[in-house]
């Protein structure tokens, strides 16, 4: 089975679009996305009825978990407001769908079994990042396959029980990297490839500006940080 892995969309148009377009060209038609869908970017509702529309198995971060609480208090302060302007700004559809999502997922396959989860299997905040990861993950989770998100790095990392993956981030990198994040996951061959697809930074900068989130988060969309 070959599974296109997204993550941290983040209200990011642009770059889904491109995303998807690239995931079209693989002709990938299973897609999965571990979480924040929302946060950060000036395009909620849209990236919602996109990833309804394309039918993705989605679960939620914790900025989706925010902006369906109201409760940022955890967050850092560019975070907060952009959970703030991201709630007055939701629809009641696209509030419905978060609310209709689960905070992880699992999947048997032909291959063994799939667990997707934001943060990891012991605590859906959890920051697992490629230089603290360890097979331990992997255990916890019971699964062969193990997708993450929440980082914002790509990670691929092969354990004698299973497969550890982060995609990065669709809709804010943060390796340095600008060019969305996706990964194409081979459930029969146990590989994880990590696709970088450009898009216009520019565009989604300027718009960022125009709505009036914080300058700061335009900043970081060329840095890719």
């Amino acid at each position: 089975m070959r599974i296109a892995v997204l993550s941290d969309v983040h209200s990011n148009l642009p770059a889904l679009r491109a995303v998807l377009a690239d995931v079209d060209e693989a002709r990938l038609t299973e897609i999965w996305c571990a979480g924040d869908l929302v946060g950060y970017n000036p395009w909620p509702n849209e990236v919602l009825e996109v990833l309804r529309g394309r039918r993705v198995r989605a679960i939620r971060g914790n900025h989706d978990r925010a902006v369906l609480s109201g409760d940022a208090s955890w967050f850092n302060a560019l975070a907060a407001e952009a959970v703030r302007w991201t709630r007055i700004h939701m629809a009641p559809a696209g509030v419905g769908y978060l609310k209709g999502l689960e905070d992880r997922t699992r999947s048997s396959v032909a291959d063994g079994t799939v667990a997707m989860y934001h943060g990891s299997p012991r605590n859906d905040d959890e920051y697992v990042l490629p230089w603290n990861a360890s097979e331990e993950v992997v255990l916890r989770a019971g699964a062969n396959i193990v997708i993450l998100g929440h980082t914002h790095l790509p990670m691929a990392l092969r354990f004698p029980s299973g497969l550890l993956v982060n995609p990065g981030s669709v809709g804010q990198p943060r390796d340095g990297d600008p060019r969305a994040a996706w990964g194409l996951l081979d459930t029969a061959a146990r590989s994880f490839e990590v696709r970088r697809v450009p898009y216009d930074v520019d565009a989604v900068a300027n718009e960022i500006r125009r709505v009036g989130l914080p300058g700061e988060l335009a900043d970081r969309l060329h840095a890719g940080a």
